[in-house]
């Protein structure tokens, strides 16, 4: 692999080249948004009164997939693998981690899930998350019937849309967005996997990443586990932008970069390794540096931004359209996201009197940042969709 491929599979980069867009569009240099700083401090204090209500005791677990599996106050993560030892719930839980996160792209406005367990009606993330780990507790991703509680790799591989659209109870009326897409990116991922015996085993699956990082038991770097993943996971994404051969993954082009104008994200890889983090800790794991992740390119907090009035759209008409994914307009709201949930998060900390070694990001996201972007864009539009609309395969936001 080329150094700068390399370069740009990493967290660093996506911090630094979202901070270049940034600092373009305060010199009022970018196209397509203006930054109003003064709309900062309210964007803080809004946060910091969610996080308070969210959290009265300021316990603030970080943020992960592992929230949405609480969805009306159901421990659903209690169901993971029931009876097992300490590693192979483990496993299962990294397993399930994988499975979901992938899967955990944009429902749509219209799709919704009912859980025969609890009654509840569930959507968009929430849904999303309470189907998967059903689905899995369904045996749909193991390849043993008498062991449901496991994603194999050869099960993966061969995963058909309608297989999983009748998991997810997609049907008309009851869409689920980009579902084509998702149970592509999942065939493409048990490809990937039965690849890397190295790191996934054989039989290959998600959760054998437990014993590849068992001897860092006592020091595993947050950065490392996610450059592991963009190497690994690269092969799977669809249609996206590669570099000497190398697949990019979530990276996208603008103009205020030099030289390539590339701008990663990898939103899906860090929302999976923040997920990857509580199943391992629980092992016994000591994760580190997770500061070394950067925020998540994703419309909940980027419309924080923009609904807070800091982005302002330099056109209008940006909110009645639908957009490209690819397009320099949703680069830069995505890269100027990244860069302002990086100058949030200590006004956050200081709002709440939390020193920033006890407030890392991933606790700021979950307080937070997220769920504060989902209230405004609730108060802003009867359907709580966000400030701009982007179109998506399922495999993206």
């Amino acid at each position: 692999m080329s150094g700068a491929a390399a370069a740009l599979l990493s967290a660093t980069a996506v911090r630094q080249r979202c901070g270049v867009v940034l600092a373009a569009a305060e010199a009022g240099e970018t196209r397509h948004f203006r930054v109003v700083p003064g709309r900062l401090d309210g964007i803080a204090d809004r946060v910091a009164a969610v996080t308070r209500r969210r959290y009265p005791d300021l316990e603030i677990p970080y943020h992960s997939r592992w929230r949405h599996f609480a969805v009306g106050a159901v421990d659903r993560a209690a169901l993971v693998a029931p009876g097992a030892g300490a590693a192979e719930a483990a496993r299962a839980r990294l397993d399930l981690a994988f499975v979901s996160v992938l899967l955990d792209a944009g429902a749509g406005s219209r799709w919704t899930y009912r859980e025969a367990a609890t009654g509840l009606t569930l959507a968009r993330s929430e849904g999303l998350a309470a189907a998967s780990l059903r689905a899995m507790q369904a045996g749909l991703f193991s390849a043993d019937p008498g062991s449901p509680w496991r994603v194999d790799a050869a099960v993966l591989s061969e995963l058909t849309a309608e297989r999983l659209a009748e998991a997810f109870q997609h049907r008309p009326g009851n869409e689920l967005a980009g579902l084509d897409g998702r149970a592509a990116l999942l065939r493409r991922l048990g490809q990937t996997l039965a690849a890397m015996p190295q790191c996934f085993g054989s039989p290959a699956r998600p959760g054998h990443l437990y014993d590849f990082w068992l001897p860092q038991l006592h020091g595993l770097p947050a950065p490392e586990m996610l450059a592991l993943v963009l190497r690994a996971l690269g092969p799977i994404w669809p249609g996206r932008l590669s570099l000497d051969g190398v697949p990019l993954g979530d990276c996208g082009r603008h103009g205020a970069v030099p030289g390539d104008h590339l701008v990663p994200f990898h939103k899906l890889s860090q929302w999976l390794v923040y997920s990857l983090v509580e199943p391992l800790a629980e092992a016994g794991f000591n994760i580190t540096d997770l500061d070394g992740l950067t925020g998540l390119a994703e419309y909940r907090n980027g419309g924080l931004f923009l609904d807070g009035g800091m982005l302002e759209p330099y056109d209008e008409g940006l909110k009645r359209r639908v957009l490209d994914p690819a397009s320099e307009t949703v680069i830069e709201w995505r890269a100027l996201t990244v860069a302002l949930l990086d100058r949030l998060a200590p006004l956050v900390a200081l709002r709440l009197g939390k020193d920033r070694d006890a407030f890392p990001l991933a606790r700021m996201l979950e307080g937070g940042s997220w769920a504060a972007g989902r209230e405004l864009a609730a108060e802003r539009r009867q359907d709580g969709s966000p400030p701009l609309s982007v179109a998506s395969d399922g495999t993206l936001f």
